[in-house]
């Protein structure tokens, strides 16, 4: 049987919902320095890196709707982790899981929230 190949794939987003979209976007481009690539009113899309990105969506007008529980982790694995820390610790952000490295997994990161209670995680190879 031959093998079927995927038609291909532009783009790969992560979509998170918000109840208060104007301080996400805050969040995220001031905050994380991350660019805002497609505006489509309700959902903003931001480039994380070169080939990650990550969709803000209005809750009220969203497919899902934000919810108290958040079961999810946005880890971005970068090249300087205590450049990151210090970063987030000078603009005020508060740390949810000091940094630390670990020995099983060979990296070196941290923890923090974003302004609704998703959990973000900065890591770095060891």
């Amino acid at each position: 049987m031959a093998e079927k190949k995927n038609p291909g794939i532009d783009m790969s987003i992560v979509f998170i919902y918000f109840n208060d979209l104007a301080r996400a976007m805050n969040f995220y481009e001031d905050v994380l320095g991350f660019t805002l690539v497609i505006d489509q009113g309700w959902t903003k899309i931001y480039q994380s890196s070169t080939s990650g990105y990550i969709g803000l969506v209005d809750s009220t007008r969203g497919f899902h709707k934000a919810s108290e529980v958040k079961p999810l982790i946005l880890c971005f694995r970068v090249p300087d982790v205590d450049a990151w820390y210090d970063r987030l610790q000078t603009q005020g952000v508060p740390i949810l899981k000091d940094i630390k490295n670990s020995e099983e997994l060979r990296i070196r990161a941290f923890l923090i929230e974003d302004p609704e209670g998703h959990t973000l995680e900065f890591q770095s190879v060891i």
